[in-house]
């Protein structure tokens, strides 16, 4: 029997059945394949903010080992979005634990994207912020969450995320317009939230 686990026998899956069959049975070749996919983005993103090679290699190896227990709890829509998030999470807390104290947020483009007032910018000195951005993005409907994944996670222009999405470019503009205003509700309701606690 071939071996089905070579990740270049899989390009015509894409990451969201890769998933599937993952949640379906909890094969980890399925997985396998999945991080075969992603390890040059992860080793990019390690070596943009670590500046080391050997440190970057290091980092790859343990967001794996949290991408398969994180995968195990609960599920992930966007894999490439959220594998990219748990990459810079990590970076910025080697960053943190390197340096003493957490450099800027790596999302603070999102942030700022989603209207944080000055004041509030306290929440890029905090761990949570990235759990903030990931679990309001999720709150947004399919196609604003969707747009705003691809505009700032991915930097794609209007263009290239209107060629992908099927949507037009009036759909793409208001889907990241509202995006951003429905980000900025949630997360400044997290934070009401938390600080009455």
């Amino acid at each position: 029997m071939p071996d089905i686990v070579k990740a270049d026998k899989h390009n015509d899956i894409t990451d969201q059945q890769l998933l599937e069959n993952f949640y379906a049975g909890h094969d980890s070749k399925w997985l396998g394949i999945l991080l075969e996919r992603y390890t040059l983005l992860l080793l990019g993103v390690c070596m943009k903010y670590l500046k080391n090679e050997e440190e970057a290699k290091d980092s790859v190896q343990q967001i794996f080992l949290k991408v398969i227990t994180e995968l195990q709890k609960y599920k992930v829509e966007y894999f490439k979005s959220w594998i990219y998030m748990v990459a810079k999470n990590h970076c910025l807390m080697k960053l943190r634990d390197r340096q003493g104290k957490t450099p800027a947020s790596l999302d603070e483009n999102l942030i700022m994207a989603a209207g944080i007032e000055p004041d509030k910018n306290a929440l890029l000195q905090n761990d949570k912020t990235l759990d903030l951005m990931e679990s309001s993005l999720k709150e947004l409907n399919r196609e604003q969450q969707q747009c705003v994944t691809l505009f700032y996670l991915q930097k794609k222009s209007y263009q290239e995320i209107s060629e992908e999405t099927g949507y037009s470019l009036l759909q793409v503009k208001s889907y990241i317009q509202n995006g951003k205003r429905n980000m900025k509700i949630l997360i400044e309701r997290k934070i009401n939230d938390d600080s009455k606690k």
